[in-house]
């Protein structure tokens, strides 16, 4: 007797319907054979399946059973498929009909029978909606992640008796419920906040711009000045995301592994900050199964380098691409993965070695050589691609020891938000929704300037020898204060300010 079941296997951030069939016939003695390009995690599954359907005290009968994973040149990976596996040999263990067909099954088997949680959940859901299929088994642990996908009944199951049992309806399980919109509005908010954050207004100024752009962002100065603490909070004057960025953060972080169950899906921006030792694989994705890099768990979030120069070279280039195109795509020889990967950078550094050169109180120890050499290590284009380059100074005793708070996130974020709608409005159209990703054709049609402003930045063009790239750059930034200024065309002080915020890297590196 042949029975099937649905499931789905995970390519990338997406999922793919598999179709678990199983034929019994008899034999001597039990066997099991899994065909259909299966992983040594789904091979295993044969003896975590058997010893499950014996603890739950279900029938099978001896013989062979063949398990084939369709489609069969779709790689099979992890033990999401034991749980289909074993109620697909179950029922075909007997004579009665087994029609389920609009029911998709995932989860990992323990040796007692127990539904562990997998990942790629949300994902699966998704493809399982997409596939018409009406009933979702997932583990329990899983359900309030794959119940954020309306369309779908999602039923939380903790066994394989459990499972069996709801199939053959013999029990009735309620499907798992979820508020999105309560459970969003519940969860957004943030252990930090700017107002902890004393001095630093220019900083700040620069952050602010940075977030209602999107643009990325390059902090210089000693160490112990607040780069690190700055870069924390700069999610808390984000936008808050959109149900529909939720979705596509969370399942990036299911596949990952990375999501907090206990949550379900992501409703703050992701920060990430990896360590400077970081390898480009763990940086860019890949692996021999590709999965997930920084750069993509960093997706509608911040991707925060500290110590720049310290990453090696080649870690920090694989970076150029994602950084224009807003994806990573992944080529092995069995095909091409894509990420995406659409984050605002934000880079810290110190100005030597030492961290102490320029320093009025503090003397650098570092030779001119080895300052160079320091500062080499970050390339000219990957330095174009950072739209802001902003000085972090030491903050005055008085400024620390003050009482008074600065500026709370909300207030900041609520001028981020004004100038995010402008930029909304404008690019309704175009696929993305901020400055900072504008188009050439869409930089000449929307940051028009007026002679005075040519003027200075023709001047500074010239003195400064900045790349075209710059040039751009400069004209996003400066359309970004003035849309934080209710402003319909760039003014002249937007140009200067703009400027002024990519001085700093010809002051350091030329």
């Amino acid at each position: 007797m042949i029975t099937r079941l649905f499931s789905a296997a995970l390519r990338g951030v997406d999922a793919q319907e598999v179709e678990v069939e199983v034929n019994a016939r008899g034999a001597d003695k039990p066997v099991i054979i899994i065909v259909g390009l299966p992983d040594a995690a789904v091979r295993e599954s044969s003896q975590r399946v058997t010893s499950a359907i014996g603890a739950s005290a279900l029938f099978l009968d001896d013989g062979v059973k063949t398990v084939n994973l369709a489609p069969a040149d779709l790689k099979k990976e992890g033990p999401s498929f034991d749980l289909p596996i074993a109620l697909a040999m179950v029922a075909a263990s007997r004579t009665k009909p087994f029609d389920n067909d609009d029911c998709c099954v995932v989860g990992e088997l323990g040796l007692d029978g127990a539904v562990r949680p997998v990942k790629g959940v949300l994902s699966i859901a998704l493809e399982a909606k997409r596939r018409g299929r009406t009933r979702l088994l997932v583990p329990e642990a899983n359900a309030p992640e794959a119940a954020v996908i309306e369309g779908v009944m999602v039923y939380p199951v903790r066994n394989l008796k459990e499972a069996w049992d709801f199939l053959e309806g013999d029990i009735l399980i309620p499907p798992f419920k979820l508020d999105r919109r309560a459970f969003f509005e519940s969860h957004r908010s943030y252990d930090v906040d700017f107002d902890e954050v004393r001095g630093q207004h220019t900083v700040k100024r620069a952050l602010e711009v940075a977030a209602a752009g999107n643009h990325n962002l390059l902090m210089v100065g000693p160490p112990g000045t607040g780069k690190s603490m700055l870069a924390k909070r700069i999610p808390t004057i984000m936008p808050d995301m959109t149900e529909d960025e939720a979705i596509e953060a969370t399942k990036i972080h299911s596949i990952a592994g990375t999501l907090d169950l206990r949550r379900a899906f992501l409703t703050t921006r992701p920060y990430r900050s990896p360590h400077h030792t970081i390898s480009d694989a763990g940086l860019l994705g890949g692996g021999s199964n590709p999965g997930p890099g920084e750069v993509s768990l960093a997706h509608h979030g911040v991707l925060f380098l500290d110590e720049l120069p310290e990453f090696r070279r080649s870690t920090l280039e694989v970076m150029r691409q994602p950084l224009e195109d807003g994806d990573v795509t992944i080529s092995r020889a069995a095909g091409s993965l894509t990420f995406p990967a659409r984050f605002m950078l934000v880079a810290a550094m110190n100005p030597c070695p030492c961290g102490f050169y320029g320093d009025i109180k503090r003397q650098c120890r570092c030779s001119p050589r080895q300052i160079e050499q320091y500062r080499q290590r970050i390339s000219g284009p990957l330095l174009d691609r950072i739209d802001l380059h902003v000085e972090v100074p030491l903050v005055d005793f008085r400024e620390l020891s003050s009482g008074s708070a600065g500026e709370k996130s909300e207030t900041i974020r609520a001028r981020v938000v004004e100038a995010r709608n402008i930029q909304i409005a404008r690019f309704r159209k175009a696929r993305h929704h901020s400055n900072a990703a504008m188009s050439p054709r869409e930089v000449k049609t929307h940051c028009q300037l007026d002679s005075e402003s040519a003027g200075y930045l023709e001047h500074a063009m010239e003195e400064m020898n900045f790349s075209a790239r710059a040039h751009d750059r400069i004209l996003k930034v400066a359309r970004t204060l003035a849309d934080l200024a209710g402003a319909e065309s760039i003014r002249a002080a937007d140009i200067l300010e703009a400027i002024q915020y990519r001085s700093l890297d010809r002051k350091l590196f030329s």
